[in-house]
């Protein structure tokens, strides 16, 4: 599974011009499923990021985590990170699991950050074109990947 998170003063998604989620200060999590993730996947992903410090404290150091601040996360379905650019001009798309493998991960994620954070997790709609708008804050964007060492 890869995320790219993004610390936002404010993020939200749109459907058919309908806003399907919203948070106010927090993080935005862009989602990427591979065929090969599985639940462990999901809760070294949910763990990391529910601790990472990312958040200013009173001095200004960047040492609260989500769970510190109370903040929200809004999570959005996002095969493309896991395109393959090697060849050619036109991304290869092949390494995204299934649908029918990364919706159910994919709402798995949603549920496990819910729990840990203990505050509803709101989402984009699956497969459905999407408009994420958000306000970066910092701008602070990181990239995990379970598959890799950190």
């Amino acid at each position: 599974m890869k995320v790219v998170i993004q610390k936002v003063s404010q993020a939200s998604v749109t459907v058919n011009r309908e806003v399907v989620g919203a948070i106010g200060e927090g993080l935005l999590l862009l989602v990427g499923v591979g065929p090969e993730d599985g639940s462990e996947d999901i809760d070294y992903l949910v763990r990391k990021i529910s601790q990472m410090r990312i958040f200013e404290d009173d001095a200004g150091v960047m040492n609260l985590s989500v769970l510190d601040k109370q903040a929200e996360v809004l999570c959005v379905s996002q095969f493309t990170l896991l395109a393959s650019t090697k060849k050619g001009n036109r991304p290869s798309y092949s390494q995204a699991a299934r649908p029918e493998v990364a919706l159910p991960l994919f709402n798995q994620f949603v549920a496990r950050m819910s729990e840990i954070i203990a505050k509803p997790v709101p989402t984009g709609v699956f497969g459905a074109h999407m408009e994420v708008a958000l306000i970066n804050d910092g701008p602070v964007t990181i990239l995990l990947d379970s598959k890799l060492p950190t």
